[in-house]
């Protein structure tokens, strides 16, 4: 299962102020001469940036509002995300487990966030688990 292809265009603002939420105003975030400076020749996004970006939905997956544990999320790079580039982002389901614990039984549900450029090629991709709780699990098939 896998979401359409969504366009995202990497605006300067956007990156700016995701840095500063974060705590993290590095030149090379948000001063734009530093960012032509810099061997990237651009500004570029923090590493946990496509956390803001729109994937896309997943048709036939829905997940409730509230209730989930975001288990935790691994970033891989091929290279920065640049200010001002136009990126294509999808989601992709790869995985489904269950296991049982001492509040009852647990989904572990694993989804790829990816981002190409306009060729196609791959700039990222990372790996988001999303745990189920048992009440959630209940809620979801009542």
């Amino acid at each position: 299962m896998q979401s359409v292809k969504v366009k995202n265009v990497i605006e300067r603002g956007a990156v700016k102020n995701f840095a500063k939420a974060i705590g993290d105003a590095h030149p090379i975030f948000i001063d734009e001469e530093y960012g032509k400076a810099s061997r990237y020749k651009a500004n570029i996004a923090p590493p946990t940036f496509p956390r803001v970006l729109e994937f896309g939905s997943i048709e036939g997956l829905v997940l409730p509002e509230k209730g989930l544990i975001h288990g935790e999320q691994i970033f891989k790079y091929e290279r920065p995300i640049r200010v001002g580039e136009v990126i294509y982002c999808y989601s992709k389901v790869e995985n489904y487990v269950e296991k049982k614990g001492s509040t009852g039984t647990m989904g572990f549900l694993t989804i790829s966030e990816n981002g190409e450029d306009e060729k196609g090629g791959l700039i990222f991709s990372s790996k988001l688990v999303v745990i189920i709780t048992e009440a959630v699990r209940k809620e979801m098939l009542a």
